[in-house]
């Protein structure tokens, strides 16, 4: 059968004008003059008879016509991109680079590494579990993994979990102390920290805990250390269930106190151009579904007793 079809070398650039809002950037992204791009999609809509953009002010924008054709366009290449993917051999496409803020990685994901290798074929991943930032526009790492959007021109993100905080401690650190049922039994507890303790100070005002008292304790910089710390029963640490889903499940870390406070969000970061990358758009929808299973583990244990809010603190080695 026959296919009416226009160049797909004019469908790209159309694609793209669509997706980023500007030729200029389209431009940048496809590696060609400015003009070039405007050409392609004026040959474009000659071929379809129609109008695909409106220019003003506010830039380039889809006319009715133009917003569902950008639509169905994307589906196809988001169809061949996974078609050509899946025919290249393992490592074919090189590295995936993804650092990691350090708790997660080490806790939830490095767990998970064979299962990411399979939804990933054509990748060798490369984990970095740190807390320093990449510059992605100059290709240090391909993704970054952090605990809040660190907004950067040119990098796009979304957010993979929400995930709630809770105080554990180990059965051992417990024996013979009353059970803590308010934030005030918490606070006169043994905390450890990570980098700071506004973690632990903005979680306790989330619990209704007012004035929050000078807090002592450790400050081992990274969750994971803070973790091992708590499991060698040297006090109580604030965890997400991404965090300690081993150690809680086998009872080396009990949880004091039900809550539903949550500080934060797990997010992923990309450099724009590369976004809607197949195997960019593979890992995001990866980690979401597999974040989310983890999480509904969690909501299924026994009903929440004490609520907060969300705060607005932030923790770069989550």
């Amino acid at each position: 059968m026959s296919r009416s079809l226009p160049p797909l070398v004019a469908l790209r650039a159309f694609e793209a004008v669509a997706r980023l809002g500007s030729v200029r950037k389209a431009a940048e992204e496809l590696g060609v003059d400015h003009a070039a791009v405007g050409r392609h999609v004026k040959n474009l809509e000659a071929f379809l008879g129609t109008r695909l953009f409106d220019s003003g002010p506010r830039g380039t924008r889809p006319t009715p016509d133009g917003r569902r054709y950008a639509h169905q366009v994307g589906l196809a290449f988001d169809v061949i991109g996974e078609a050509t993917d899946a025919l290249k051999p393992r490592s074919a496409g090189g590295e995936l680079r993804i650092w990691c803020v350090p708790g997660l990685a080490a806790r939830w994901l490095m767990p998970r590494l064979k299962a990411l290798e399979t939804a990933i074929r054509d990748r060798e991943i490369v984990l970095r579990p740190t807390d320093q930032a990449p510059d992605l526009l100059r290709g240090e790492a391909d993704v970054e993994i952090r605990f809040r959007e660190r907004p950067v021109a040119g990098v796009s993100a979304e957010p993979l979990a929400t995930p709630r905080y809770f105080p554990v401690a180990s059965p051992a650190f417990l024996a013979g102390r009353p059970a803590p049922v308010r934030a005030a039994d918490l606070a006169r507890l043994p905390l450890i920290h990570e980098e700071s303790r506004e973690q632990w100070r903005h979680w306790l005002a989330a619990a209704g805990l007012d004035p929050v008292p000078a807090l002592d304790g450790p400050r081992l910089w990274y969750a994971n250390v803070a973790i091992e710390a708590a499991l060698m029963g040297q006090g109580v640490v604030l965890v997400n269930p991404l965090q300690i889903e081993a150690e809680r499940a086998d009872g080396r870390l009990v949880e004091l106190m039900r809550t539903d406070i949550r500080i934060g969000a797990y997010v992923i970061q990309i450099e724009t151009g590369r976004w809607s990358d197949p195997v960019m758009v593979k890992l995001r929808r990866w980690l979401k579904d597999e974040m989310a299973r983890s999480l509904a583990a969690d909501a299924s244990l026994s009903p929440v007793v004490t609520t907060g809010h969300q705060s607005g603190v932030e923790s770069a080695s989550a």
